[in-house]
């Protein structure tokens, strides 16, 4: 019996996704947006506490959470009565921070990773731990719903329209490190910086649509609506897929959600101002808007 542990909506993306391919005999443990996507992808899920699954199971596969510490609690009193875990990376950027919680740090028995990138930057941030290559189940759902989308009408990309994949950047870096610019930027920095050099990215542009991140509040980005240059919509009623093909520019920070938009076959854009770090993002086909500026 497995334990299939998540919080944040990028692991909660996977894991969901390797429940649905690999059906294993599991007990779910989920909490904020994880339980939203487990919902929506598979049906009639049952939930149990981490105090149950501590007896109940045998071993334990997490996603990482940077909104909670339920990933960190579930490892740590995992590996504290000796059952193994596995920490399912999502993404390639604050690798130690993911298990860095209360000042003290708890890895798993392995962390599995979906490309070379992602397990270089792994073996560097945790010399000692085992990791693992491992396909990445959610990238197969979104190629086969990709197909099965093809054909309809409605998710089809009209030239000239925008999707913004927002990300609460300035909330993540007050959580973990006191200061909202401990990056250079923001997300709403990143949204000037964006709207102040548009032209460069699409003259012609019909429509732009600005997609909250799962664990962002409800109307955090209503403002943007009183924007009299462009035709603004706030998106998020749809699944990411059928608002990423509905699009044919794919905008963010460094979200795993551009990844999708590659995946897609979409223009994608890093709009992180000169002033914030590097994007992390590893794949050579995305744009960054400060070197279409230069």
């Amino acid at each position: 019996m497995i334990a299939i542990i998540s919080h944040d909506a990028g692991g909660a993306e996977i894991l969901s996704s390797y429940v649905l391919r690999n059906k294993p005999h599991c007990k779910l443990i989920l909490a904020g947006p994880a339980v939203a996507i487990f919902k929506r992808k598979i049906k009639n899920i049952e939930t149990i506490e981490l105090n149950e699954a501590l007896i109940k199971c045998d071993e334990f596969l997490c996603g990482s959470s940077w909104q909670s510490d339920l990933e960190w609690q579930a490892i740590k009193q995992a590996r504290a009565i000796k059952k193994p875990t596995y920490c399912f990376l999502d993404h390639w950027c604050n690798y130690k921070e993911r298990f860095n919680k209360n000042g003290s740090q708890e890895l798993p028995d392995e962390i599995w990773i979906s490309d070379i990138q992602a397990k270089d930057i792994a073996l560097k941030n945790f010399p000692y731990t085992t990791i693992k290559l491992v396909e990445n189940p959610y990238f197969e759902d979104i190629k086969d719903n990709i197909k099965n989308l093809q054909h309809n009408d409605q998710c089809t990309a009209s030239k000239g329209r925008i999707l913004f994949v927002c990300e609460p950047i300035s909330e993540h870096a007050e959580k973990e490190y006191k200061n909202s610019m401990h990056w250079g930027y923001t997300e709403f920095t990143a949204l000037d910086y964006f709207f102040k050099h548009i032209d460069t990215i699409e003259k012609s542009i019909s429509k732009i649509t600005i997609r909250p991140h799962p664990s962002e509040r409800e109307g955090k980005y209503d403002y943007l609506l009183n924007n009299k240059n462009h035709p603004i919509a706030i998106g998020g009623d749809n699944t990411l897929l059928e608002e990423l093909l509905k699009n044919d520019i794919i905008v963010g920070c460094e979200s795993m959600a551009m990844i999708i938009g590659l995946i897609a076959k979409r223009r994608v854009i890093s709009v992180i101002p000169p002033e914030g770090k590097e994007c992390v993002l590893p794949h050579p086909e995305i744009e960054h808007l400060k070197s279409l500026l230069n």
